[in-house]
């Protein structure tokens, strides 16, 4: 499938593993930060491995910016803390998750929780990637006027003229 992203943001994805306290699951995880650019480690190569709980470094991923989405980056960089939301996929083998995407849209941070197996953590936004957003807003945003749409009001004799069945 062909992607209609105009922009793409290149970031690599740190997670954390701690012992959980469940007898079900031994471990858990979660997405802790984001940083720009391309990492040289492999996927989930430990950062920190001595200590309790464990940095990954979990993949790469490309942050893709739409021009009909920037209302939403608007809203999401005029916040109080900018988020970006990182999506994994539990996989059957050790480490339990891929990485599937990391996104910079609010609304489409919350359809990957639609899924019910994604792991999804919202994590901060560092500095340089938002102004990287900024700016694909300050260029590609069209202010669109909301318009109301008006229920259409049935006559009484476009009622009267439908059969009874379809009332």
């Amino acid at each position: 499938m062909r992607s209609t992203a105009l922009a793409r943001i290149p970031v690599g994805v740190v997670a954390e593993r701690h012992k959980a306290k469940s007898k079900w699951a031994d471990f858990l995880w979660q997405p802790v930060s984001v940083f720009a650019g391309i990492a040289s480690a492999a996927p989930w190569t430990p950062l920190q491995a001595e200590a309790e709980p464990t940095l990954f470094f979990a993949g790469e991923a490309m942050i893709e910016l739409h021009r009909t989405e920037t209302t939403n980056y608007r809203h999401n960089l005029a916040s109080a803390t900018p988020t970006l939301w990182v999506v994994m996929r539990p996989i059957a083998s050790d480490p339990p998750y891929e990485l599937l995407a990391v996104t910079a849209d609010p609304a489409e941070g919350e359809a990957f929780t639609d899924a019910g197996n994604n792991l999804v953590g919202a994590v901060p936004m560092p500095s340089d990637i938002a102004e990287i957003i900024s700016r694909f807003i300050a260029w590609h945003h069209v202010e669109r006027p909301f318009v109301k749409r008006q229920r259409d009001r049935q006559t009484q004799s476009r009622r009267m003229a439908r059969p009874e069945n379809e009332r």
